[in-house]
């Protein structure tokens, strides 16, 4: 973050200042542990913990001071009372934000959409930082907290700040957006995933459109053309409008995909004519649909093509447990996507197993919980299992009680003798799939974080001596 005294943060967050009015130097923080020389930590009150127990041990950290709800008057630490920490931090984020805009050589993406947000994310990151300094959140920091936390990594000297704005419900983008104020929005999909917590699709939709409509006229809407829901937000915007998709009346767009083991290739189509092959390390053809909104993102910037191909061709990893491939040394491929799963996620990723299994290898689906589905989740885990089937893969692994309608629904699907199994646990699962496992057999494990099969998947890569 930028320097400034305690004096000026308490203003810029209406709060009150007791205590010296040091200067903060360092990194703005919400978890005590990563409290370094010269930092603010922000004491917020959290579900399990409270960030007011840990003012102490973020002095001795090196904090020069902290935000809070309640004043500690028996710890010297200079503390900015205010009635809202989360709130408070957004507030800071907006007003660094603004101050480190002033001289305008800062360029803001906010990026949203039901699938894709991360990997696009990284996929900016890679590109941008041949051409200046770069703050892109690490992990999934796309929340009320995580974002802010994000943006107080700039600058002066910062040229682009990737910001990835997580849906928390209605009013949720709308908040983030008011406190990044993209140059660029883009949104990637509209699909099912939230759709229980949020209440459907429509809902998920006007979300997502929060973006859209915060855009100013100079700003500039990317879009993913082939997703109905997202084109129809054109409408919302007076900002300059940029698509992207499969469609060739997208602005940018993609065709004659390859796939296999090694990557995925396609053609990269531009506004003017331009043709260009495009070879991506990371597998699935979803990531292309990614990737091609990256490049539109780059191509508004006027950053030269060449470079920002090879940027995105170097990339070797989205992100941890998202189509993370391994390769054992006895012949067998583990693809670790158990990070977030819904129905779209989930059908690409089958979808890229069914295309890796059509050169002779045997494919295995390893499928856990799609989390947050209301209503839809029976529906939606019975559809899954159809899908595996349809797509002719190998053989089905299923773990935990919230999925097992993958299972049922395979077997229901009347193609099956057995190629379908269920297991309440991943130990039970890693135990079955070490033993059937055979050289040149691909596994892909699928599944939301909460489903931990992402354990699964590393405990797979370690070959059995």
């Amino acid at each position: 973050m930028i320097q400034l005294r305690l004096s000026e943060i308490s203003e810029f967050v209406n709060g009150t200042l007791h205590g010296k009015d040091e200067l903060v130097f360092g990194s703005v923080e919400t978890d005590s542990r990563l409290v370094s020389a010269g930092a603010l930590f922000v004491a917020k009150p959290g579900e399990v913990t409270d960030g007011h127990n840990f003012l102490e041990s973020a002095k001795q950290l090196g904090a020069v001071g902290a935000i809070v709800e309640r004043y500690i008057d028996d710890i010297d630490l200079p503390q900015i009372l205010v009635a809202d920490a989360v709130k408070a931090l957004g507030k800071l984020a907006k007003a660094v934000l603004a101050e480190v805009r002033k001289d305008g050589k800062l360029q803001v993406i906010g990026i949203t959409g039901s699938n894709g947000k991360t990997s696009t994310k990284n996929m900016l990151r890679a590109v941008f930082q041949q051409f200046g300094e770069t703050v892109a959140p690490i992990e999934s920091y796309n929340n009320e907290v995580g974002a802010p936390i994000s943006v107080l990594k700039i600058n002066r000297d910062t040229k682009f700040l990737v910001a990835e704005l997580g849906a928390g419900g209605v009013g949720s983008i709308a908040y983030l957006a008011d406190i990044t104020n993209p140059d660029i929005g883009v949104v990637l999909k509209v699909g099912l995933a939230h759709v229980g917590e949020f209440g459907g699709i429509e809902v998920t939709s006007k979300i997502k459109a929060e973006l859209v409509k915060a855009l100013k006229p100079e700003a500039t809407f990317v879009y993913n053309y082939d997703d109905g829901e997202v084109s129809a937000m054109t409408s919302l915007t007076q900002a300059h409008k940029i698509s992207f998709g499969t469609n060739s009346e997208a602005n940018y767009y993609f065709d004659k995909v390859d796939l296999s083991i090694a990557g995925t290739t396609a053609d990269i189509h531009y506004p003017e004519g331009e043709t260009s092959r495009l070879t991506l390390r990371i597998l699935g053809e979803h990531q292309l649909m990614n990737a091609t909104a990256a490049i539109a993102v780059a191509d508004r910037l006027g950053l030269p093509r060449p470079a920002v191909r090879n940027a995105l061709e170097k990339l070797e990893l989205a992100e941890r447990w998202r189509m993370q491939l391994g390769n054992r040394s006895d012949g067998i491929s583990i693809i670790n996507d158990a990070y977030n799963a819904s129905p779209d996620s989930m059908k690409a990723a089958l979808q890229t197993l069914a295309h890796l299994g059509k050169s002779g290898r045997r494919t295995i689906a390893v499928l856990g919980e799609m989390a947050e589905l209301g209503e839809y989740s029976k529906e939606a885990h019975d559809q899954i299992g159809r899908l595996v089937v349809r797509y002719n893969i190998d053989r089905l692994v299923v773990v935990g009680q919230g999925a097992k309608l993958i299972h049922m629904g395979a077997m229901f699907e009347g193609s099956w003798d057995g190629e379908s199994i269920y297991f309440d646990s991943s130990s039970e699962a890693l135990e079955y799939i070490r033993g059937m496992l055979i050289s040149g057999d691909i596994v892909l494990v699928k599944s939301s974080k909460s489903a931990n099969l992402r354990h699964l998947g590393d405990d797979l890569m370690e070959v059995e001596s």
